[in-house]
């Protein structure tokens, strides 16, 4: 990797903490300059919120460049695919009069109706047992599993009728016998009508499907320029984040190479979005978690509620112990800072340096939740800001404050900040 690298071919874009840090806006800034944009890993629990001039654009599946015309969207082999759920984004987009280029890889894998089940059944009872993620019931991880199972079926398989009804039957089969024998619902699923339903937008899903690895290679062969777009955040990777309270994923920079069929060395810059203070959804310990006044008050500013499902999210202080694993495993080369204007509200800010524990201070994340559970935050505090400066296009007539906040971030990560987002808007961006 081209690590800071002014002249990029390409370029990942990744959350760096629990998702919803702000990597659709990013995402379309960077997207004005680029030929394609790809989306990697994830399904449609991933929720990305964008302004089309007065529309609010919420997507789950498409990523965040499909604003930009010029752009060939490119859904890779490493996401999992609700088509239904596609064609009503792209459906919504031509409302607006925004027609897309996409192109779908024939190695990703379909979402059908008894995912969704088993995904509803199982979180349901992994409530009552306090080791939920708080999953969005969409199907995500049933689809994984068989992926890993090798009994899931593929947009390739689809296109032929024999082997996706040969496919079809193993599959419906197996996960009906699942559902009756855990949960004792399966009543609901109709093989037959779901058989027929997929056949049908099978034939809707074929004239884009293509092998997006060959795709890219071309396109990278001919100088095009690749924005990869992560969806979720680093904390919520399967192997590298809070588990079991993650996703079922990989959410990572280097799940590019996998997720796509894209060589690593070809991968010129990782760019991570940090939102200037935390938020997720879900289940686990939150070390810096605000359960106050002040929480209350940076999620109504902040508009802290998840775009796939509307729940609040849970809000905390900045925490530096978590950017280090994600600026490690990522390999970050400079960091988009998002929401920055959102603690304007604020008197005093604090970001948290380190964890205590048994008398000791852990700067890295500990993988056993045992210990993560009873570490407490240990914080520095910053003076607020309050200064009008939301009209500046200058990092350095951004208000002091401010900047001592956001220099502390830089030098203690030892990762330059490229943007800082200081608005909703596409115009309210400073490059630094």
């Amino acid at each position: 990797m081209k690590k800071n690298s002014k002249n990029w071919q390409t370029v990942v874009v990744v959350g760096a903490q629990w998702g919803d840090e702000g990597k659709g806006k990013v995402t379309d800034y960077y997207a004005k300059k680029t030929d394609y944009v790809v989306r990697f890993q994830g399904g449609n629990n991933a929720g990305h919120t964008i302004m089309h001039g007065k529309h609010v654009l919420k997507l789950h599946l498409l990523p965040s460049g499909v604003l930009h015309k010029h752009n060939t969207v490119v859904i890779g082999n490493g996401v999992v695919i609700d088509p239904f759920v596609l064609f009503a984004e792209i459906q919504e987009l031509k409302k607006l009069g925004i027609n897309i280029k996409l192109k779908i890889s024939e190695r990703a894998h379909l979402i059908f109706p008894f995912h969704i089940l088993m995904d509803t059944e199982s979180d349901q009872m992994m409530a009552k047992k306090n080791l939920s993620a708080l999953s969005t019931q969409r199907g995500i991880w049933p689809t994984y599993a068989d992926k890993m199972g090798r009994v899931g079926i593929r947009v390739v398989d689809l296109l032929d009728k024999q082997i996706f009804k040969k496919r079809f039957d193993l599959l419906f089969d197996l996960q009906k016998k699942k559902l009756s024998a855990l949960y004792h619902n399966s009543k609901g699923l109709n093989k037959e009508k779901i058989y027929q339903k997929f056949v049908k937008i099978g034939k809707k899903i074929r004239p884009l499907v293509v092998d997006t690895s060959i795709e890219l290679d071309q396109a990278y062969n001919q100088n095009k320029k690749i924005l990869f777009e992560g969806a979720q955040g680093a904390m919520l990777d399967v192997d590298h984040g809070l588990y079991p309270y993650t996703t079922s994923s990989n959410t990572i920079a280097g799940a590019v190479c996998a997720g796509v069929g894209f060589a690593p060395q070809k991968i010129d810059r990782v760019i991570g979005v940090v939102k200037a203070y935390l938020s997720r959804v879900g289940g686990g310990c939150l070390p810096t978690e605000l359960t106050d006044d002040t929480g209350d008050l940076i999620r109504e500013v902040g508009g802290e509620y998840g775009t796939t499902t509307g729940r609040p999210r849970r809000i905390g202080w900045l925490d530096l112990v978590q950017l280090r694993l994600a600026v490690r495993v990522n390999g970050l080369s400079s960091l988009a800072i998002t929401k920055i204007d959102i603690l304007d509200v604020l008197s005093e800010v604090k970001i948290c340096t380190g964890y205590k524990y048994k008398g000791k201070i852990l700067k890295e994340m500990p993988a056993d939740l045992s210990v993560y559970e009873k570490c407490q935050p240990v914080f520095k505090t910053f003076t607020g800001w309050s200064a009008d400066y939301h009209k500046t296009r200058d990092y350095q007539k951004l208000p002091i404050n401010m900047k001592k906040y956001l220099d502390f971030i830089e030098k203690d990560l030892g990762v330059p900040i490229e943007m800082v987002s200081v608005g909703p808007e596409r115009n309210d961006t400073i490059l630094k």
